[in-house]
């Protein structure tokens, strides 16, 4: 089955379309990547989604025209997509939509909401769509998050030692073998906001830690960062732009005067300090990093710094590249559901039992979609 998986993250940067052919043969999921093409949000689209993200208050006109404009750059990517990297063969899109609030109180999840309408996808391609995977796991009382860990077990059974997937979005969050999966805290969420801050929105990232490798960090402002409460909370655990935003630096006093360089310079400590922390408690004999986060040279090489005997290697040398490894992921997500097979693993987001996630919007033809598989995969092999 070719399966077009479509991701925006925490960084909301752009909309990622990876397509894979996906085979299930026995206990094993084959995966061919097809290849990714990420097309950036237009300018008004992420300037409005910006200003809605929490702690904003925001009018359900605005809501309605951010689910309608994110469905309809949705559907861009993936009418793009099946184009460029299927010739126009997909037969399935497993769309994660665009967070925009993940209800957490009290160490639960009580609700999650992702824009970004699927019937816009499903009318622009004439392909069903798998939609809206995340509400299935927390109706089931799980975290809803993070939601590729099933896949990076598939992925990474068979390894030897412990190894441990770690993504670093806007949000870093980690896998290890045993099934144990949590967001660490911030993956670029913090320095992306204190950039926005101190370039009066001129700029939405440091690119290739520019900034933060001119600043030297701050011992006392570290410590108080990492005396927020989440890092010590047990898994499964989740957390989001819901806390880590730009007020909750000027809680913190980060705007109080600092050089902007030695702020992000703290702030990229924080987060590879808390990533490396959390990857010691695992016991990782190694670390299979994705996301844009580890494309910020600083940040990653501080990170291998801090995990001195434990390698850190991109996950294209397994197969999946970096930058794409999420939207594959969600493409094996879809293709999981519409054989009628769960997409969870209750070890890792700590739901009451594994479901099959997501909703159906049919395509131009109706479903049509494939027998329900009669066992779900024990792996999952990357091929060329």
């Amino acid at each position: 089955m070719l399966v077009i998986g479509l991701m925006s993250g925490t960084s909301y940067d752009a909309v990622d379309a990876a397509a894979a052919e996906l085979r299930l043969a026995d206990d094993t999921l084959t995966l061919r990547p097809l290849g990714m093409v990420s097309t950036p949000y237009d300018e008004g689209l992420r300037a409005a989604l910006a200003a809605a993200l929490p702690p904003a208050a925001v009018p359900l006109a605005e809501v309605c025209r951010l689910d309608t404009g994110i469905g309809r750059a949705f559907a861009a990517a993936a009418i793009r997509a099946d184009r460029e990297l299927c010739d126009g063969r997909a037969e399935l899109v497993a769309s994660h939509g665009q967070t925009v609030f993940h209800w957490v109180a009290d160490g639960r999840v009580h609700g999650t909401l992702q824009l970004g309408q699927p019937a816009w996808i499903a009318e622009a391609t004439g392909l069903p769509v798998v939609a809206d995977l995340r509400a299935r796991d927390v109706a089931a009382g799980g975290q809803g998050a993070p939601l590729v860990s099933l896949v990076d077990l598939l992925w990474l059974r068979g390894r030897p030692g412990r190894p441990v997937a770690l993504n670093i979005g806007g949000i870093a969050n980690l896998t290890a073998p045993d099934g144990t999966a949590f967001d660490t805290g911030p993956g670029c969420a913090l320095l992306d906001a204190a950039v926005r801050e101190f370039s009066g929105g001129r700029l939405g990232y440091d690119a290739d830690g520019a900034l933060a490798a001119r600043g030297t960090t701050d011992p006392l402002l570290l410590e108080r960062l990492l005396a927020e409460p989440y890092y010590t909370r047990p898994a499964p655990k989740t957390t989001g732009k819901e806390l880590f935003h730009a007020g909750y630096l000027r809680a913190a006093g980060l705007f109080d005067g600092g050089r902007p360089e030695d702020v992000l310079a703290t702030l990229t400590t924080l987060t590879a300090r808390t990533v490396a922390d959390a990857v010691r408690s695992l016991g990782a004999t190694e670390v299979i990093a994705s996301g844009g986060g580890m494309r910020n040279p600083v940040l990653a090489g501080a990170l291998r710094r801090l995990l001195t005997g434990v390698p850190v290697r991109a996950s294209d040398e397994l197969g999946l590249p970096a930058a794409a490894k999420e939207a594959y992921a969600f493409a094996v997500l879809g293709f999981l559901t519409a054989h009628g097979l769960p997409g969870t693993d209750p070890r890792s987001t700590g739901a009451r039992r594994a479901r099959v996630l997501g909703s159906l919007t049919p395509g131009g033809e109706g479903f049509r979609l494939p027998p329900a598989a009669t066992r779900g995969p024990e792996r999952l092999v990357v091929t060329e």
